[in-house]
């Protein structure tokens, strides 16, 4: 265990990948977790089922994170369900890439919405239910400290975001015994990027370590500072990159 029994846990964009790595880890670590989806509904009853296996009560809310009462629906419903929150992880999030000069106004406005507004909004909800020894959990990307080819300029301003939210946070909530911490995962075996995929040779070129995470060990992570290990952590970033930025 890792000082999680009892707690009560929401990952945004729990059904796929690194979020449902981290869903599935909370619940191994004694946490009840509950999880959004937008379209994934069969990947998010797995997920459920893999929470309930662990021994834990699972929840799947179908909520769209770009959508402010879908956002803090989900809050409201993990509360009145699992009876409480002590745990938000904002994961959920998208891939937008391309040439600055050809970025919509709608393609800005979205991405903003999931990646800025829909954390912000998710975690606004949360904390009014948190006690001393809650954590918000913020998932950002190593492209908020590096990006060394062109095509994500969007991705990396929406993510960099995540670090000022976490540090204000830290201050906001810090005396009511709250943390809060963004984790940056490098690139990551996923169905999004899988590490056999088109252009997986060439992200792995900037990695020192010279391979895909696994979500698993972004998960790792994410479980260490929700749990008793992240009690004294705070307003920070942890890049979990294999070296990415180095």
């Amino acid at each position: 265990m890792t000082g999680l029994a009892g707690k009560i846990a929401l990952v945004t964009g729990g059904s796929r990948g690194i979020g449902a790595a981290i869903a599935t880890r909370l619940a191994q670590d004694g946490a009840a977790v509950a999880i959004t989806y937008q379209a994934a509904a069969e990947q998010a009853k797995q997920v459920v089922a893999a929470v309930e296996a662990a021994g834990r009560q699972g929840l799947a809310i179908a909520a769209d994170s770009a959508d402010a009462a879908s956002v803090t629906g989900a809050v409201a419903r993990t509360v009145a369900e699992l009876g409480r929150l002590d745990i938000l992880v904002n994961n959920a999030g998208i891939f937008p890439y391309g040439p600055v000069e050809k970025v919509s106004l709608a393609e800005l406005d979205h991405t903003l919405a999931v990646h800025v507004r829909g954390v912000f909004l998710a975690t606004q909800a949360a904390v009014r239910h948190m006690g001393p020894g809650g954590r918000v959990i913020n998932i950002g990307s190593c492209f908020a400290e590096r990006v060394p080819y062109a095509g994500v300029s969007l991705y990396a301003m929406t993510k960099s975001a995540l670090l000022g939210l976490t540090r204000g946070l830290a201050r906001d909530l810090g005396p009511r015994g709250i943390t809060a911490t963004v984790v940056h995962p490098g690139s990551t075996d996923t169905d999004m990027n899988p590490a056999d995929g088109d252009g997986a040779d060439h992200e792995r070129s900037f990695i020192a370590l010279g391979r895909y995470a696994a979500a698993a060990e972004i998960a790792a992570t994410v479980s260490h500072l929700a749990g008793e290990g992240g009690r004294y952590i705070t307003g920070t970033a942890i890049a979990v990159d294999g070296g990415f930025a180095a």
